[in-house]
């Protein structure tokens, strides 16, 4: 099927308790299509992506170019920074339901929806935030963190953008750094970075995660305690007393985990199965 172009048109909230019970409806999943080149990282380069496969099937994938056309990842490729704050890899845009990823054990880590159990994986509900990771970062499966007593959970960080507009699968999108929240996955340290994206109105309102609502913050806590409820999945804990960690605490994580990505690429530290070249 030749690439396709599209656009993606959010509505609708729900609450956060019809998310943690619902067990019906469609995937709100919406193919991304072929997108045209956008500057990146103050124009150091372009990137665009490329839709190959069909939508809301296993053959999905959402590939990644350079400016030169030749293939990209945008796990090791793009910059953990640009001028304005970190790359934010926009993977699910708010308000859909299909679990989309940077695929790490691929050759040149397309984004495909994730699979369990031979089906494709949908949340119940959406997520009312734009959801990716910040390339060029790891947690690290072999390091236990000192207080929490778990190990990284073998993945790019995490970022859960609360900016007001929905950002396109696929966008590397600057993004300010507001908190950190220690999301404890099946036994796994899987940290939430939380930003708004640096071109959002939000983002002269907020720049430490104080300022950002507590309505806000219990919500994208109590989303992710609950999400996996419905599979008959145990709910998911949070260190540090559940508490969100400023800013300040966020960078030192991010940090930490660009530390543990270049130890990785080095190899220092051992790869599994993971797509590196």
């Amino acid at each position: 099927m030749p690439p396709v172009c599209s656009t993606m048109k959010f509505s609708a909230v729900a609450t956060i308790l019809a998310v943690a019970t619902s067990t019906t409806g469609a995937s709100a999943f919406a193919p991304a299509g072929r997108f045209a080149a956008r500057p990146l990282a103050a124009a150091l380069y372009s990137v665009a992506v490329e839709q190959s496969g069909e939508a809301a099937t296993e053959s999905f994938r959402l590939n990644f170019k350079g400016e030169d056309g030749a293939a990209i990842s945008p796990w090791h490729d793009i910059p953990l920074k640009g001028d304005g704050g970190y790359n934010m890899v926009v993977e699910i845009p708010k308000m859909t339901k299909a679990k989309m990823e940077v695929a790490t054990k691929e050759t040149n880590n397309p984004i495909a929806q994730d699979i369990k159990k031979g089906n494709l994986r949908d949340y119940h509900g959406p997520i009312f935030w734009n959801y990716g990771c910040l390339p060029q970062t790891w947690e690290d499966p072999n390091e236990e963190h000192p207080e929490l007593k778990v190990f990284g959970d073998d993945d790019p960080i995490d970022v859960v953008e609360i900016g007001s507009k929905a950002l396109e699968m696929g966008t590397v999108t600057e993004v300010k750094t507001l908190g950190v929240l220690a999301m404890i996955d099946d036994g796994e340290l899987d940290w939430k970075v939380v930003a708004v994206a640096v071109d959002d109105p939000l983002a002269k309102e907020y720049n430490d995660i104080d300022d950002v609502p507590d309505a806000v913050k219990d919500g994208i806590r109590e989303w992710f305690r609950w999400y996996k409820t419905p599979d008959d999945k145990p709910l998911n804990g949070f260190g540090f007393d559940e508490k969100f960690l400023d800013a300040a605490e966020a960078e030192k994580v991010i940090a930490e985990t660009h530390e543990s990505w270049k130890k990785l690429k080095a190899g220092d530290s051992e790869a599994g199965k993971l797509w590196l070249a």
